[in-house]
């Protein structure tokens, strides 16, 4: 596969837009293109050396943030997670999907180092298996114990209580707490509730969109087919089957026991808690901030 190459002006606006329609549930990809497009606008006519060497400082401080917001969360997080607990996470939310140490798995990695025994079942997540190549090969790197099921056992295994907590990411959380992440986290979280196990969201300030005012509003990604009809040249459903893949899907703020971030943890979220924790970081810090980005 080619590079992608965006010369001149149009071209980086052409690029800046490749790059906002690759997540539109994201919404801290947004974030980050608006504060590398501040960037490039102010450095002006300083040149292409000069543009570039800012544009990576730029990049760099985002990733030291990510990683100093992710350390913060997941030591908030560990709190929450009583020594000896079996942990569900669905997707991957680690270091490979972040900047380093991760959201959901961050607050179990922090668990794990204030000397918590804790271990993991992670889901597959079909259709493009997250949870199977990505969540259990990070945890095997790291000595972290993790069982692998299928998407359709959680249910089972909740019942037969083997399972004490569910942590999950998220790609954006509305003003009111409504959670959108990947597709099946719903289902999760509907699952635990029945049976009385706390759900928590990891996220850092970065995912909070203050300007959706509920779940209805995010916008939800539909890739293309060939992930839910096979795998490569592996195809496993009939020629010309129709296909939904819906990639995201919205946990309503009710079955959140609490959202955890770097300024702190907020329990049972609603546009209250959210509006109250987000201007408390307001206060702290009055620009440059995720959240007031």
């Amino acid at each position: 596969m080619k590079p992608l190459v965006f010369g001149g002006l149009d071209g980086v606006s052409t690029g800046f837009a490749v790059l906002a329609a690759s997540r539109p549930t994201a919404v801290n990809l947004f974030w980050a293109l608006d504060r590398m497009r501040r960037v490039w606008t102010e450095a002006g006519a300083a040149g292409p050396a000069a543009v570039a060497e800012r544009l990576l400082a730029a990049a760099k401080a985002v990733h030291a943030e990510d990683v100093a917001a992710n350390h913060a969360l997941g030591k908030h997080g560990a709190a929450l997670l009583p020594d000896g607990a079996r942990v569900l996470t669905h997707c991957n939310a680690g270091a490979l999907a972040t900047a380093g140490h991760g959201t959901a798995l961050g607050v179990v990695r922090s668990a794990v180092a204030a000397g918590k025994r804790i271990s993991v079942i992670a889901d597959e997540t079909r259709p493009f298996l997250q949870g199977a190549r990505l969540t259990a090969w990070e945890l095997q790197a790291e000595g972290i114990p993790v069982t692998l099921i299928t998407d359709n056992m959680s249910g089972h295994l909740m019942a037969q209580g083997e399972i004490d907590a569910v942590i999950v990411g998220a790609d954006r959380v509305a003003a009111n707490g409504d959670v959108a992440n990947k597709i099946g986290t719903y289902m999760v979280a509907v699952l635990a509730r029945h049976h009385g196990i706390p759900f928590f969201v990891a996220a850092p300030l970065s995912t909070i969109d203050p300007a959706v005012a509920d779940g209805s509003a995010i916008p939800i990604e539909e890739r293309g087919p060939e992930e839910v009809t096979g795998f490569g040249v592996e195809q496993w459903a009939p020629a010309g089957t129709a296909v939904r893949h819906p990639a995201f899907d919205i946990t309503p703020a009710g079955l959140v026991t609490a959202l955890v971030t770097e300024a702190g943890i907020v329990e049972r979220p609603d546009a209250a808690a959210v509006t109250a924790l987000l201007k408390a970081v307001y206060r702290r810090r009055p620009s440059g901030s995720p959240a007031t980005a």
